[in-house]
């Protein structure tokens, strides 16, 4: 059986945003993982090392502020990634689903169907859904 097998004569729809920013992905991750850690390093370079309770309470504050800011950042990079894959996946060429046979059709029968037929389509009762 061949997973991938195409429709003939199936076309690719013209790429847009999708790759642009697919490509960009990396370095916006990168920046925006960088940016809130330089802001985090400069916070530390400007306070004193023999600070009070409440400093210290702060620049503590301040580290898991910077790890929510990342992590919800890097969050939105998958997020995005994604939906660029789902579009890429989309836009591509159409392949041939499973093959399955339907009571019903776009033309008429001959003749009609037998109840042995009739049931070989349907779901049992037991799976139906209610």
């Amino acid at each position: 059986m061949n997973w991938f097998a195409k429709i003939p004569n199936s076309r690719r729809s013209a790429t847009g945003l999708e790759w642009r920013l697919w490509r960009k992905l990396p370095l916006i991750a990168l920046v925006g993982t960088a940016l809130p850690l330089l802001c985090l390093g400069l916070i530390y370079l400007g306070t004193d090392a023999s600070s009070d309770a409440a400093e210290a309470r702060w620049l503590q504050m301040m580290n898991y502020v910077v790890g929510g800011v990342i992590v919800f950042h890097l969050s939105m990079v998958a997020t995005v990634g994604i939906g660029c894959v789902i579009v890429m996946v989309m836009k591509g060429p159409g392949y041939v689903a499973d093959g399955y046979q339907v009571s019903h059709s776009d033309q008429p029968r001959a003749a009609m169907e037998t109840d042995e037929e009739a049931s070989s389509y349907r779901l049992p009762d037991n799976e139906r859904p209610q």
